[in-house]
């Protein structure tokens, strides 16, 4: 059986794990908002059209800032669409997923949707067909208490309270062909630096986010990133990341280490913000909004195709509905431990997304909604990471992967949290065939520290899943430990991920 051996030390900080890590993302998408999170005449529908139990299972995931309301669907927005009578609202055709927006939900029933689940509104403003004045008709709606005619509006439209959105997206993935409004670099930099100037004049108090790369695949990444922040590095507060994994011809060894990718985004996109920085003489550290992560087949993205044509639109349609397996669990659980590991730099991220579309959240129109496999780390680790993200170093035995080389078969992220006297060891097995033994030194977090709790996400059938048809196929189950004073050991079955609670005697 292969052994690996953890050693925690409580003077090791990363940095601090901010709430904002554990963020999600809501696109006006295929049944995400349409059936998934508002179905009015549905049984458990409130009032206000919004599932009630869709709105539990997103307080059980523990989501702190959601981003919105896209995504591809942001870049041909018309907000004002959004707001108002709903009568009045017109109906829309998204270029993006070749849908009708209906914009039966809009900005002030997302933020009443949001107050009971309690997350924060992160906005994405439109910079792929509209540009510097339409983002800041945005804001003064949003963010200025009143006396100006757009904030009167929103007063008239039933907000009196500003809705004081703090964090906001300069567009999306600007970088790709696929988006309307697609644009170079330096096209893309020179917007974005008018559009945070202006925004900052109005309310200096937001933090902006600038577009990175779409993903480290993309022909322009690294300089699309230098280009970038050369026009924006005094005017934004962040960089984004996105990035999306599946398991690409049965290669499950290279999936199970998708987290090594991430971790080489991760560490690219810092360097290459240091040295924007270090050229301009500038003290100032950009940080990374990793705002779209997920497992993704978008080998199987062939459902919009089918709905291409001029006399086709269809009201939220079923698209993007991946069914995760425990190896996608796992896979995911492992993106987690890369987003902690980089705590430092990584202070706010989304998950992509959050119900029916690649989403940890699944619901049949009239009937239930359940939680995928994913849904379980996500949890899990919104639940248990607090304080700080520790430094670790996984002593491991190493597997050849066709596309990463030599990869440890274990990976770790910890945090400690000082004031409780409390932290969490998260940790994926990527072994596919045997058991491996993790041997855990706690000494290093004080005189008396055991594991309390342990749960893992494992199944005897990697590929198991939860379905409309048998919505509790997986879940967590207990994870047996031998734990004594300042040590702890733990046996984790073939492709899995697991979490740990410690805590010290006081």
């Amino acid at each position: 059986m292969t052994t690996a051996h953890l050693a925690l030390d409580r003077r090791a900080v990363v940095g601090p794990v901010r709430r904002r890590l554990f963020g999600g993302f809501v696109e006006h998408l295929g049944r995400h908002v349409y059936d998934g999170i508002y179905e009015p005449g549905h049984p458990e529908a409130g009032p206000d059209g919004f599932r009630r139990d869709v709105i539990a299972l997103v307080r059980e995931l523990g989501v702190s800032t959601i981003r919105y309301p896209g995504g591809n669907f942001v870049s041909g927005f018309r907000w004002e669409d959004s707001v108002g009578p709903r009568a009045g609202r017109p109906r829309r055709l998204d270029l993006a997923w070749h849908s009708t927006e209906t914009n039966e939900v809009g900005l002030h029933e997302f933020a009443t949707w949001l107050d009971a689940v309690g997350s924060d509104l992160m906005l994405a403003v439109n910079l792929g067909t509209r540009g510097v004045q339409e983002a800041l008709d945005l804001l003064e709606y949003t963010n200025v208490p009143g006396g100006s005619d757009l904030s009167e509006w929103r007063r008239t439209n039933g907000r009196d309270e500003p809705f004081a959105v703090d964090m906001w997206c300069l567009g999306n993935e600007m970088d790709g062909p696929w988006q309307v409004g697609h644009r170079s670099a330096d096209a893309y930099g020179a917007l974005a630096s008018q559009a945070a100037k202006a925004m900052r004049m109005l309310d200096p108090s937001i933090r902006l986010v600038a577009c990175g790369s779409s993903g480290s695949y993309m022909p322009t990444f690294g300089e699309w990133e230098r280009v970038v922040l050369t026009h924006t590095y005094d005017d934004v507060d962040y960089i984004s990341c996105h990035a999306y994994y599946e398991e690409r011809d049965g290669d499950v060894g290279s999936f199970l280490a998708s987290g090594v990718d991430m971790d080489h985004f991760i560490e690219t996109v810092v360097a290459t913000a240091d040295h924007v920085g270090a050229v301009r003489g500038s003290t100032k550290r950009i940080e990374i909004s990793f705002d779209e992560w997920n497992v993704w087949y978008q080998s199987r993205f062939e459902q919009v195709d089918q709905i291409r044509g001029i006399d086709t639109w269809p009201v939220a349609p079923r698209l993007l509905e991946d069914v995760y397996s425990v190896t996608d669990a796992v896979v995911f659980g492992g993106l987690l431990i890369s987003l902690l590991k980089h705590a430092d730099r990584v202070t706010s991220a989304s998950l992509a997304q959050l119900v029916n579309v690649i989403a940890p959240i699944m619901t049949e129109p009239g009937g239930p909604a359940w939680r995928q496999t994913t849904f379980f780390p996500f949890a899990t680790t919104s639940r248990l990471a607090r304080g700080a993200a520790l430094d670790v170093h996984v002593d491991a035995p190493t597997y050849s992967t066709s596309v990463y080389g030599d990869v440890p078969v274990v990976d770790a992220a910890v945090t400690w949290d000082e004031e409780s006297g409390t932290g969490a060891v998260f940790v994926l097995n990527r072994a596919t065939a045997e058991p491996t033994t993790l041997e855990l030194d706690l000494a290093g977090l004080g005189t008396d520290v055991r594991v309390s709790e342990a749960v893992v996400l494992a199944d005897d059938d990697r590929h198991a899943r939860n379905t409309l048809a048998d919505p509790e196929r997986v879940g967590l189950r207990a994870l047996e430990v031998e734990s004594g004073p300042g040590r702890a050991r733990v046996t984790l079955p073939p492709v899995a991920w697991a979490a740990l609670t410690v805590t010290a005697t006081r």
